[in-house]
């Protein structure tokens, strides 16, 4: 029967002969993460492409249109000669927004009236939309702020007098965390320990499941363990799917951050360790599947189950105050709410160690329990072979 080191001996050796295997813990997860660096790298979206309808032609829409194409993060990507012309561009989704500037706009203006530039935008895609909207509405102001500015320093008004009573009341807003809306930082960081969430439940169910499935159960635990040896068996043998996970996520985290000149506001060292008790907690819940179920199968269904919509109930893309109760005890559920709370709070907060330092003992708790439950039934499953080959 063997122990730890021989267990993680034998492990390591099954993943050597298999390639495909080895690949799904080892240079597939490198290569998810190397991936998901690359789609956040720009931190920012610039240069979104829009197109205008310019039905003026005068000086006063020629400048808002050169405005927006100086914008950083709006590129006007094409002009149009008829409305018709515009709502084609748009279906065919050749640009994400489309500014459309009537004809005489500027006589609308320099008569005293308020004149109007519609923005047309494909709210569908809601990152997409609310920049473009908050460039267009900054663009747009700033114009019409100077005109205003222009006409009251000519009646005679001071530029100072001319702001305040353009402005008398002024939103001040001041942005605590993520200053510069980094999508790197925020959602890049996110989604490497939810890509890799899924990957070690994955091989905590196959390494445990493989067993039943091929009918090696036997072979690898022996007819009659104690659940002493069988726990050190199978942490033995999820120690060597769970190694190189935990390698190449510390790594990729470590990149984000320190490789990419980033100084976390909190530690940076209770966020890796978050992390790796959070792939420790992955892989057990995995084997607890598999054991529980003795079928690879219905293991690997579980994982889809849980691991699939972690992301989306974990609160980083939809706010989980905004969740209906029965969604918000579901994301409470899921491990991966509670790890991505702890690297926000750490890695852009700032917020204090102790706020943070529950979470990762919990888990930790419950990864030792699950191992335990794991083990127990899996001496169970032990004595009764004729349960095994279940797919």
């Amino acid at each position: 029967m063997p122990g730890f080191s021989s267990s993680l001996r034998r492990e390591a050796g099954r993943l050597a002969g298999q390639p495909w295997e080895l690949a799904m813990v080892s240079w597939v997860p490198a290569l998810a993460v190397a991936l998901l660096w690359w789609i956040f790298s720009a931190g920012l979206p610039t240069q979104l492409p829009i197109g205008v309808l310019d039905e003026d032609h005068s000086a006063l829409s020629r400048q808002l249109v050169r405005w927006l194409d100086a914008t950083p993060g709006l590129r006007v990507a094409e002009r149009y000669a008829d409305a018709a012309e515009m709502q084609a561009a748009l279906r065919a989704g050749r640009v994400q927004a489309a500014v459309a500037l009537p004809r005489g706009l500027a006589r609308e203006v320099k008569q005293g009236r308020t004149g109007q530039a519609v923005l047309l935008d494909n709210a569908q895609f809601g990152t997409h939309s609310s920049l473009i909207q908050r460039d267009v509405r900054t663009v747009v102001g700033t114009l019409s702020a100077g005109i205003e500015l222009g006409v009251r320093n000519k009646r005679g008004q001071s530029p100072a007098a001319a702001r305040a009573a353009q402005e008398p009341l002024r939103a001040s807003m001041v942005a605590l965390f993520n200053t510069a809306t980094d999508y790197e930082r925020f959602l890049g960081a996110a989604l490497i320990p939810a890509a890799l969430h899924i990957l070690a439940m994955t091989a905590g169910a196959w390494a445990v499941g493989r067993e039943l499935r091929d009918r090696s159960l036997g072979g690898w635990l022996g007819a009659r363990p104690t659940v002493a040896e069988a726990l050190a068996a199978l942490a033995g043998k999820l120690a060597a799917a769970w190694a190189p996970l935990a390698a190449v996520g510390l790594l990729g985290l470590l990149w984000i951050t320190a490789g990419r000149g980033w100084r976390p506001a909190g530690s940076l060292g209770w966020t890796l360790a978050a992390l790796a008790i959070f792939l420790a907690l992955s892989v057990a819940m995995g084997a607890f599947c598999a054991a529980a179920t003795r079928s690879l199968r219905t293991a690997l269904s579980a994982t889809g189950f849980i691991t699939a919509p972690a992301f989306a109930f974990g609160g980083m893309g939809f706010p989980l105050l905004a969740m209906p109760p029965l969604a918000r005890l579901w994301a409470l559920a899921l491990p991966y709410t509670h790890y991505a709370r702890v690297q926000t709070e750490q890695l852009l907060m700032g917020a204090p160690l102790p706020l943070s330092l529950a979470a990762p003992l919990w888990m930790l708790l419950a990864t030792a329990a699950l191992l335990a439950a794991s083990a127990w039934l899996l001496r169970r499953a032990a004595g009764e072979p004729a349960t095994w080959g279940k797919r």
